[in-house]
């Protein structure tokens, strides 16, 4: 087979590219994420996977006006201590899971492992980019108001364009880019109960305990339901990818 790159046999990967049947090389891959990023947030979007960010919405209108936010936050406050971990788990894990898959998968000559690695890379990046557009938009403040004053301010939202920032707000971007993450490795390990299980209790603790410290309920279950929508259509497209180099 033909190398991608002349890049040397330290940056070559041992399976053949989807389109081209070469030899892939880690800029090779670097290319298919950037080359694929743009079409896998459109497709975030498209068909489907739309109604997925509709119901987000619905859903969290019905918690919010339902006054179930401001009830969970209540009756979650003496465990918001123990589960402050997940706010730190939550931008940790998105930069060193990704490194570590591709070095395993380096070491390993595991195509899955790799592949897993750019997956989860793209789909945290996804996440974190759609979080941040609705925070953008929906303004909404987070719970350190609530947590001083211990006042309702569940119902807020300052809709506009950056008038609450991107940091708090609707949807929990910790949320968002966990369960991207988990569903894209969930889908590249469909014979791996251990690994699924592990990507889903990640996903949950730091969802669940972000909800508890950071964010409100229906910033989390808004997250779970747009990140596992990012992390599937992620997953799909390496998925494919994955099948496709292994007939080559």
């Amino acid at each position: 087979m033909k190398q991608d790159d002349e890049t040397g046999p330290d940056l070559c990967i041992p399976f053949p590219d989807q389109e081209t049947g070469r030899t892939v090389t880690m800029s090779g891959l670097t290319r298919e994420f950037f080359h694929t990023l743009p079409r896998n947030i459109l497709r975030s979007f498209w068909g489907r996977n739309l109604l997925w960010h509709l119901l987000a919405i619905i859903t969290t209108v019905i918690i919010v006006t339902s006054g179930f936010d401001w009830l969970y936050f209540k009756t979650t406050r003496p465990f918001a201590r123990y589960l402050f971990p997940a706010v730190f788990l939550g931008w940790l894990v998105p930069v060193v899971f990704p490194i570590a898959s591709f070095a395993f998968g380096i070491v390993r000559k595991d195509r899955r492992a790799v592949r897993s690695a750019y997956a989860a890379a793209q789909a945290a990046v996804i996440g974190l980019l759609i979080a941040s557009f609705y925070k953008a938009l929906t303004g909404r403040p987070g719970l350190r108001h609530a947590v001083r004053s211990m006042v309702d301010t569940s119902r807020e939202f300052r809709f506009g364009f950056l008038k609450g920032g991107v940091f708090f707000g609707w949807p929990s971007s910790h949320t968002t880019v966990a369960f991207a993450m988990a569903a894209a490795v969930w889908t590249l390990y469909p014979d791996s109960r251990v690994t699924r299980c592990a990507a889903a209790l990640y996903a949950l603790y730091v969802g669940i305990g972000v909800s508890m410290t950071i964010h409100w309920f229906s910033d989390f279950f808004a997250g779970a339901i747009i990140g596992t929508v990012i992390g599937l259509t992620v997953g799909k497209v390496f998925m494919k990818s994955l099948h496709h180099g292994s007939r080559k």
